[in-house]
């Protein structure tokens, strides 16, 4: 596969994951987002553990734990803090800072200099976020900052040490993907119950929106994120997370009926041409833009497919 179509498929993820907040207003309970965060890493990951029947071995054990925490299992909860302290999309803002984590990141664990484009595209994308959602007059509350900016780098350096460790041999990215989803999903039971209490009552709709969230916006999508982050630089992955607010602001306008202000407009022009130009490969020593031949790593893993007991 050539690198244009690894981030295409690669950008299916944080566009899946823009569906999360109709999703969740539209067909869930309200006031649960603990239980929300359980339902959708908890059954996506034993799904796919039924599904590739392959478990952790020797120390693997220990980094999909520590990768499950990173990646769900403190990110959710975080996410959902922020989301409820912060009005007006202000944790979204905050959330879009998670470019600029990485970079840093990246550049300690992975030797991934940081080049001065990058910091600029990952600056002029959070720039662009803020005029899609940010209200005029949306408070600060400093709780709600804190557990964002958390948050944010909780899932920087989960996607920077996907990077680092990679997978075991043999091991593909659904196995991979399902311990990550497993062991998060069994941090944060405890934490909803305590916070939360029982689970409520669920009917049908319900129960098709948890089944939507757990497939198609869990399992599926963070198996293309953790797929991509392999194969792209993590600042190259991570700049494709302002899609996810994009998307929200598109479906909201297309289901919800929600207007688009021209400056709302702007800001999704600005954060998806940084995401675009985030993406594309400075020419010379030997390394094309983003549309030439497959990287290393694309051909490296272009079997994954073909083998559903390989990696996350």
């Amino acid at each position: 596969m050539n690198r244009a179509g690894l981030v295409a498929l690669t950008a299916l993820a944080p566009i899946s994951w823009g569906s999360t907040y109709a999703v969740t207003t539209e067909f869930l309970p309200p006031d649960r987002p603990l239980f929300t965060g359980l339902m959708r890493a908890l059954p996506a990951g034993l799904a796919l553990l039924a599904l590739t029947r392959v478990l952790p071995r020797g120390v693997w054990w220990g980094k999909a734990a520590v990768l499950g925490a990173l990646n769900i299992g403190a990110f959710f909860p975080l996410l959902f803090l922020a989301a409820y302290r912060l009005p007006g999309g202000v944790a979204a803002v905050v959330g879009s800072v998670g470019p600029l984590f990485v970079a840093g990141l990246a550049a300690l664990v992975l030797s991934e200099r940081p080049t001065t484009r990058t910091l600029l595209t990952a600056t002029a994308a959070a720039f662009g976020v803020s005029l899609v959602v940010l209200r005029a007059g949306a408070a600060l509350d400093l709780v709600g900052v804190l557990a964002g900016l958390v948050s944010s780098a909780s899932m920087a350096a989960g996607t920077v040490f996907t990077k680092r460790w990679g997978r075991p041999e043999g091991v593909g990215p659904l196995a991979l993907t399902g311990w990550q989803l497993t062991a998060g999903g069994l941090l944060i039971a405890p934490v909803a119950f305590f916070v939360e209490g029982a689970p409520p009552a669920l009917d049908g709709r319900n129960l098709a929106g948890y089944a939507y969230l757990a497939l198609a916006n869990t399992a599926v999508a963070y198996w293309l994120w953790f797929r991509g982050i392999e194969r792209l630089t993590a600042t190259s992955a991570t700049l494709l997370g302002p899609l996810s607010p994009i998307t929200a602001a598109v479906i909201g306008w297309a289901a919800l009926g929600q207007a688009l202000s021209p400056v709302q407009l702007l800001g999704m022009g600005i954060a998806f041409g940084a995401t675009l130009l985030g993406q594309f490969r400075p020419r010379g020593g030997g390394r094309g833009g983003m549309f030439s031949s497959a990287s290393r790593n694309a051909q490296k893993g272009s079997m994954d497919l073909s083998d559903l007991s390989v990696r996350r």
